[in-house]
């Protein structure tokens, strides 16, 4: 009985989208999750910089807007995609580990000493993959349940942040990172069916 009570614990739905008995789904949690930056500064190990992670954000994306002028009225479409700067912020440890790696990074995109840059992108360019997981640790492995693989990246801004004497939280950098292009999914094809392609010469939509 109580399988059947809590069953109804979601938004009843019509008949011709689903079982109305359909219960609700478990969410992504927001603690659940790991960085890993590929390739970043020179030093190793890199997990440094996954174990002192405090908050990182998902990829956010935007298309331009194409506006078609017509007689009375205009029509719409999607332009060229941006894929918009994410943010780490990352605890800054005594052993320097954090701070190293980023100095080192920084260092490969320009030396400042020198004042000479890198020749190409690719002399300074990583890979950052984040990823939900489902809980699981120790002796139960975590399964990870989405990835979002983030590839020519590359540290757009540095903040070493705040210090003061009117507070205990620990001292934190925070990197805003600027990347090329995000694959989403584990299996890195992108996270919905494969769409047919058609090729069309209409600019409007359908339901005319």
């Amino acid at each position: 009985m109580a399988i059947s009570t809590l069953s109804k614990f979601t938004v009843p739905l019509a008949n011709d989208q689903s079982s109305a008995s359909q219960g609700l789904l478990m969410p992504k949690l927001q603690y659940r999750f790991r960085a890993i930056l590929e390739n970043f500064g020179v030093s190793t190990p890199r997990s440094e910089l996954t174990k002192q992670v405090m908050d990182v954000m998902r990829p956010n994306l935007s298309f331009d807007k194409v506006t078609l002028d017509v007689y009375n009225s205009k029509i719409y479409m999607a332009g060229k995609h941006t894929w918009e700067p994410i943010t780490i912020t990352l605890r800054d440890d005594v052993n320097n580990s954090v701070t190293k790696l980023v100095g080192e990074q920084i260092q490969k995109q320009f030396d400042f000493f020198e004042q000479a840059s890198a020749a190409s992108g690719i002399d300074y360019k990583f890979t950052a993959r984040i990823e939900m997981l489902d809980g699981g640790g120790g002796s139960s492995t975590p399964n990870v349940l989405e990835t979002f693989e983030l590839y020519g990246a590359y540290v757009e801004t540095v903040n070493y942040n705040t210090l003061a004497y009117n507070t205990s939280d620990p001292a934190t950098i925070t990197l805003s990172i600027v990347y090329d292009n995000c694959i989403q999914t584990p299996q890195g094809t992108g996270l919905g069916t494969a769409v047919a392609r058609t090729i069309g010469t209409l600019a409007t939509g359908g339901g005319q």
